[in-house]
C-alpha cells in the first residue's frame, strides 16, 4: 500500500460537538493550571511541551489533529491530498487553501505571507528552531496569491505535513516578528511572550514562569466561542498541587499532566470535584545519554559540544549497562499504574511504527550490566566502591524536572547504578527552567549540563517522521543555534541521517513502517542513546462542571479550548 493511498483520504474532518452556550464569553472565567510553567510563548523557542500547549490558545498552525490522529483542516479549507488536488503527482508539492476572512486578533488579515514568513522564521540559517524537524526536506514555501501557500520540497515527500501541522508547528505573525529573524529571536521579549494570534483566546499579560491572563480573541472565526470570557492559565508548584486543585478544593477546572501515583490519585477522586481523563499516545519516559563532556572543567561554549566527546558514554557497553540496570516493569508500576507500561521504544504507536522486537531491555540484567563495565576496562581498582579507569572515577551528574514520579525514579535508578559501581549525584531542576528555552540558563534539558537527563516528550500526528528527524546531526543544540535544537544527546551518525533522508523519500506505508522501527532500534538498541523506560499515558484532570475536553494525545492537550463550555 503506497502513502499516496492514504493521502486520497486524509482530508477526512471532525464534527466536534457544539457547546451548550448562547455567545462568545457567556460563561465567565476558567482556571488552568500547569504544574511547569510555561517561560515563553513562542513554540519555536522552546521545545517544552508546557510552553507549546499554553501557546496553543493564542498561535495555530494550517492542520492539527484529532483525539484518534486524523487530521483535521483548521485554518486551511480542506486538508490537501492527491486527490483533491492538493498533493501533486509526483509529491514534490502541497498546497494550502486558507479560509477567506480570517483575522488576526489585533484585527489585521492573516494572509499566505504570514505562513511564508513562518517558515522563513524556522528556517533562518542563523537561528536556532526548536522545530526544525518539522521542515525536514523543504524548499521553499511560496504565497502565489494571499490566500494559497505552495510548499515545494527537495525531491517527492510521500507525507508532506510536517510544516505548519500541530502545535508544535504554528503561524506566527509576520508583522509582529519581522524584525526577529536568525539570531535576533530571543531577543524580541514582546512578541515571545504576548504573540498575535488566531487562537480563541489573546494574551492580555504574561508573567514567565507563573501565570498568563488570557481573554476571548475578538476576532475568532466563530461567533459564538469561546464561551470563556477569560482564562487564567497557572503555572509552577508540583503536579500534586495542581491535581488537588482541580479534584478536591475545585479551585482550578484543568490540571495538566497530573503525573502522580495511583494510590495518591484515587484518595484525591474521593473529593469529588472533578474526575480523570487519560489516553496513551506517543509518551515516553525516557533518558538520554549525553554522548558530548558537560564537564565544567571546560570553556564556556564547549561544554556539551561536538567539540569534547563524553569520556565515559563514547562507550556503548556503558550505555549498555546503564540501560541493563534498570527493572522497567517496577518503574512502571510504582509510578503509572495503568496509566504506564514498560518499553524499549522511543516510539511506542502506532503499533506499524513500533519496534515489536525490540524487547530485550525489559527484564533487569545487573550481573550482565556488571560484565560489560568489567569488559570495558571500569572497575574497582582502589575498592571504595566507585568504579574507575585510567584515573577518572565513574561518577556521572543525573538531572530531570522537579516532580514526585521523576524524584522517585531518580533515587530508584540512583541505587541500581550504585550497585554497578556508579556513583551518581542526582539534581532536580524546576520544570519552567528546564523545559524553558532560555539560552543564558545553564539548566535547560537543551543546554545538557549533566551526564544524563530524564524527562518525556511526543510528536503531532501519527507519522513519526519528523520526530525521528530530531536526532540527525545538524540539530544538535550548540551556541551558534542559542542552544535551541532537538537532537539533545549529541547523536551523530551519518548512517542515521541517510536512513531519515529515505524514510522522507518514502510512499510505501509498509517500507516506512520498516524504516522508523529501524530508526528507533537505531537510538534505543544498537547505538544505546536514549535509554526508554515507560510508555506513558497522558493523565490530565478537569473539574466536573467543565464540559467539551476531548484529551488529545496527538496534538496540543488544550488543542479545543476554544470549545469548552461550562455545565450548569
Amino acid at each position: 500500500m503506497k502513502l499516496m493511498t492514504l493521502l486520497l483520504g486524509a482530508g477526512a474532518t471532525l464534527a466536534l460537538a457544539p457547546a451548550a452556550m448562547a455567545e462568545r464569553g457567556a460563561d465567565g472565567h476558567v482556571n488552568v493550571i500547569y504544574s511547569q510553567a510555561p517561560s515563553i510563548l513562542n513554540a519555536y523557542l522552546s521545545s517544552g511541551t508546557k510552553d507549546i500547549e499554553a501557546a496553543s490558545l493564542v498561535i495555530e498552525p494550517l492542520i492539527r489533529y484529532d483525539e484518534t490522529g486524523a487530521m483535521l483542516p483548521w485554518l486551511v479549507e480542506e486538508v490537501p491530498t492527491v486527490e483533491n488536488g492538493g498533493v501533486s503527482e509526483d509529491l514534490t508539492t502541497i498546497t494550502y487553501k486558507i479560509k477567506p476572512g480570517l483575522k488576526w486578533s489585533d484585527g489585521t488579515d492573516f494572509t499566505a505571507e504570514d505562513v511564508v514568513f513562518t517558515a522563513e522564521y524556522c528556517m533562518h540559517p542563523e537561528g536556532g528552531c526548536a522545530q526544525l524537524a518539522k521542515f525536514e526536506g523543504v524548499d521553499s514555501v511560496t504565497a502565489p496569491d494571499p490566500l494559497t501557500v505552495v510548499v515545494t520540497f527537495v525531491g517527492p515527500k510521500p507525507f508532506p505535513y510536517g510544516p505548519f501541522s500541530g502545535g508544535q508547528s504554528p503561524i506566527i505573525q509576520k508583522a509582529q516578528f519581522a524584525d526577529c529573524l536568525g539570531a535576533r529571536a530571543p531577543e524580541c521579549t514582546d512578541a515571545n511572550f504576548m504573540p498575535i494570534g488566531t487562537g480563541g483566546f489573546k494574551v492580555d499579560e504574561f508573567r514567565p514562569n507563573d501565570v498568563i491572563t488570557l481573554s476571548a480573541n475578538p476576532e475568532y472565526r466563530d461567533a459564538a466561542k469561546p464561551a470563556f470570557a477569560t482564562m487564567t492559565f497557572k503555572g509552577g508548584g508540583d503536579a500534586a498541587a495542581a491535581a488537588r486543585s482541580v479534584l478536591e478544593t475545585g479551585e482550578f477546572d484543568y490540571a495538566w499532566n497530573t503525573q502522580l501515583a495511583p494510590e495518591v490519585l484515587e484518595e484525591m477522586l474521593k473529593g469529588g470535584k472533578g474526575t480523570l481523563v487519560n489516553a496513551f499516545g506517543t509518551l515516553v519516559e525516557r533518558i538520554e545519554i549525553n554522548m558530548t563532556d558537560p564537564s565544567p572543567n571546560l570553556p564556556e561554549g564547549e561544554r556539551s559540544t561536538a567539540m569534547h566527546p563524553h569520556p565515559i558514554f563514547s562507550d556503548i557497553r556503558v550505555r549498555t549497562a546503564m540501560s541493563k540496570a534498570i527493572d522497567r516493569q517496577l518503574l512502571s508500576d510504582i509510578g503509572y499504574g495503568e496509566a504506564g507500561r514498560p518499553t524499549c521504544n522511543l516510539v511506542p504507536a502506532p503499533a506499524m511504527f513500533a519496534s515489536t522486537d525490540n524487547t530485550g531491555c525489559i527484564p533487569q540484567d545487573m550481573e550482565g550490566a556488571k560484565a560489560l563495565l568489567d569488559e570495558a576496562g571500569w572497575t574497582d581498582t582502589d575498592g571504595d566502591g566507585i568504579r574507575d579507569k585510567d584515573g577518572m572515577k565513574f561518577s556521572i551528574v543525573y538531572q530531570t524536572s522537579v516532580n514526585a514520579v521523576r524524584q522517585d525514579f531518580q533515587a530508584i535508578i540512583k541505587q541500581w547504578w550504585e550497585e554497578l559501581g556508579v556513583e551518581v549525584q542526582l539534581k532536580s531542576v524546576d520544570g519552567s527552567v528546564f523545559f524553558g528555552g532560555d539560552p543564558g540558563s545553564p539548566d535547560t534539558f537543551q543546554k545538557f549540563y549533566a551526564d544524563v537527563e530524564m524527562y518525556a516528550n511526543n510528536f503531532d500526528g501519527t507519522d513519526p517522521e519528523s520526530y525521528l528527524a530530531m536526532y540527525t546531526c545538524d540539530k544538535a543544540p550548540k551556541p551558534e543555534t542559542q542552544w535551541q535544537g532537538e537532537n539533545i544527546n549529541r547523536f551523530c551518525d551519518p548512517a542515521y541521517d541517510a536512513l531519515v533522508a529515505e524514510l522522507g523519500k518514502t510512499g510505501e506505508l509498509e517500507k516506512r513502517g520498516e524504516i522508523a522501527r529501524k530508526l528507533n532500534d537505531m537510538l534505543t538498541k544498537e547505538s544505546m542513546v536514549i535509554i526508554p523506560l515507560v510508555d506513558r499515558g497522558r493523565l490530565s484532570a478537569h473539574a466536573n462542571t467543565l464540559g467539551g475536553v476531548v484529551l488529545n494525545t496527538w496534538d496540543s492537550e488544550l488543542w479545543n479550548a476554544a470549545d469548552w463550555y461550562r455545565i450548569k
